[in-house]
C-alpha cells in the first residue's frame, strides 16, 4: 500500500516516521519545508513535488496541518485531495479542526469518491516520537477498522469515536480541559510563589496529590526552569481553545472557565509570547504580580 504524508513538521514528521519505520508500506511526503521532508526521505519515504503529485499515487493520505485553513486548501484547494485522488482513497486528517468544517470537508470529498475521517492526536512531540499518541477518530467505521494497524504504527491509543467530526469535538474538549488545568496551575504557582513558600516542594506536594495532572507534570517543569521555547506553542493552543468556545457557541453550552483561559492566553499573545511554549501564560501571572515565579525564571 502506498501512503501519503502531507505536513511532515513537529507532529507530523515523527509520526511519518514511525509508519516507516513499523510497517512495510511506501511512504510519499510534501511539506514546504525542505528540511522537514528530507528528515523523513532519510528515514526511508520518498519526496513528492507537489500534494497533486503525491495524492495520485497515494491509497491512504494523512495531513497533519497547523490551521483549519491549511486542511481546506490542502483538502479542496486547487491541486489538492479533491482533485488529485483516485476513487477509493481514504483520508485520515490529524490535524486539530473544527468538527463543522471536518464534516463539510468529509461531504464534499465523498462527492468525488473520497472517505475521510477526522482523527486528531494528543500526546506532543514526545508522544509523536515515542508512537504513545491518542488518536480520535471520527468517520466510516469499516474505513477505520480496515487501517487500525497503520494508525498503530504511530499511535498507541487509537479509539474510534463517531461519525465524521467526532473525533474533533473529543480533541477540542481534551485541550479545553487541559488548557483549564494549566491555567490553575499557573495561579497556584504564583500564589505559593507570593506566599513565600519553597516552590519545588509544593510541586512535589501538588504531583503526589489532588491538584496533581499529566498537564501539571509538564507545565510545572517547564514553568518553574522558565523554559518556555515552544513545544506547544501558545499560537496553537490558543486556536484550539477558539475552536473549543465556538463549538459551546454553538450547542449553547457555558464554558465560563474555558473562556477565562482563553483571555489568559489573549494577554500573554499580547505581551509578545505566541511563538513560546503555551506554558507562558504564568508569564501574564509574573508580570501582574511584578515579578518571577522563581529565581530560575525570566
Amino acid at each position: 500500500m502506498k501512503v501519503g504524508f502531507i505536513g511532515v513538521g513537529n507532529m507530523g514528521g515523527p509520526m511519518c516516521r514511525n509508519i516507516v519505520k513499523n510497517t512495510n508500506h511506501e511512504v510519499i511526503v510534501f511539506d514546504l519545508g525542505a528540511a522537514a521532508v528530507a528528515r523523513c526521505t532519510e528515514a526511508g519515504a520518498k519526496a513528492a513535488g507537489s500534494i497533486a503529485e503525491l495524492v495520485a499515487q497515494a491509497d491512504v493520505v494523512f495531513t497533519s496541518l497547523p490551521m483549519p485553513k491549511d486542511v481546506d486548501a490542502v483538502a479542496l484547494g486547487a491541486g489538492g485531495i479533491g482533485e488529485s485522488a483516485r476513487p477509493g482513497t481514504v483520508y485520515f486528517d490529524l490535524s486539530t479542526n473544527s468538527p463543522v468544517e471536518a464534516r463539510r470537508v468529509a461531504e464534499a470529498l465523498q462527492a468525488r469518491g473520497v472517505t475521510m475521517l477526522d482523527a486528531p492526536v494528543s500526546g506532543g512531540v514526545v508522544g509523536a516520537e515515542a508512537g504513545t499518541l491518542a488518536v480520535m477518530v471520527g468517520g466510516d467505521p469499516a474505513a477505520y477498522e480496515t487501517h487500525l494497524a497503520l494508525l498503530r504504527s504511530f499511535a498507541a491509543n487509537p479509539i474510534h469515536m463517531g461519525a465524521v467530526g467526532a473525533g474533533s469535538i473529543a480533541k477540542l474538549v481534551n485541550n479545553m480541559m487541559a488548557f483549564c488545568n494549566m491555567a490553575a496551575a499557573a495561579e497556584g504557582l504564583m500564589l505559593g510563589a507570593a506566599a513565600g513558600i519553597d516552590l519545588e516542594k509544593l510541586a512535589t506536594v501538588i504531583r503526589t496529590s489532588s491538584g496533581g495532572s499529566a498537564i501539571f507534570q509538564k507545565f510545572g517543569e517547564r514553568a518553574l526552569a522558565g523554559q518556555f521555547e515552544a513545544a506547544f506553542a501558545l499560537d496553537l493552543a490558543y486556536k484550539d481553545l477558539h475552536l473549543a468556545l465556538e463549538l459551546a457557541d454553538q450547542l449553547n453550552v457555558p464554558v465560563p472557565a474555558g473562556a477565562q483561559t482563553h483571555n489568559l492566553m489573549r494577554m500573554a499573545r499580547g505581551m509578545g509570547f505566541g511563538r513560546d511554549d503555551s506554558s507562558s501564560v504564568v508569564r501574564v501571572y509574573e508580570a501582574a504580580a511584578g515579578r518571577p515565579l522563581s529565581s530560575r525564571s525570566s
